[in-house]
């Protein structure tokens, strides 16, 4: 029974955390995001809590799998993705305070160049403990390297054009 509430607890977290910045940012998605340029090809927004919804239950239970089979603690071989995953967990939440609370799209476009870094990493060390978790992380890698590209084009498409001094 312990394993199965273990399975639950580890699998709900990403999204639960996620919670908190959903409430801080959804007056912001529902005022600024929608008065900024953004590129045509961009999802419409009732995509994105589907897709993080998704992504969060999947890296969720990758980092159970991980957890379960490196020995469930941070000194064995789980130690280093489990950090990892820890990392791609704050600098995911911080994107969305950078972005959207903030308003900064040219750090968070940076912040979500370490972000894929540290996925591509956390996916890498997962395969060394739990292959099937590796492969959860993909569509994660796949959709944060998608957002990096809107991220840099909402980013370019709102900052004022260069003045050219003579």
């Amino acid at each position: 029974m312990e394993i199965v509430w273990s399975a639950i607890i580890l699998t709900l977290l990403p999204w639960i955390g996620s919670l908190p910045i959903g409430m801080v940012t959804r007056k912001q998605i529902k005022t600024w995001y929608n008065d900024i340029k953004k590129p045509s090809w961009r999802p419409p927004n009732f995509v994105f809590p589907i897709v993080w919804t998704f992504l969060y239950l999947s890296m969720g239970y990758a980092s159970y799998l991980v957890w379960r089979d490196g020995g469930e603690t941070l000194n064995g071989p789980a130690g280093l993705p489990l950090t990892l995953f820890a990392i791609t967990l704050v600098l995911n939440y911080a994107w969305s305070y950078i972005f959207f609370f903030y308003h900064n799209l040219k750090w968070a476009f940076y912040e979500i160049i370490v972000l894929v870094i540290c996925i591509a990493s956390c996916l890498y060390t997962f395969k060394s403990v739990n292959q099937t978790a590796s492969y959860l992380m993909i569509p994660y890698l796949a959709w944060v390297s998608f957002a990096s590209l809107l991220t840099f084009t909402i980013w370019r498409m709102n900052s004022p054009p260069n003045k050219k001094k003579n």
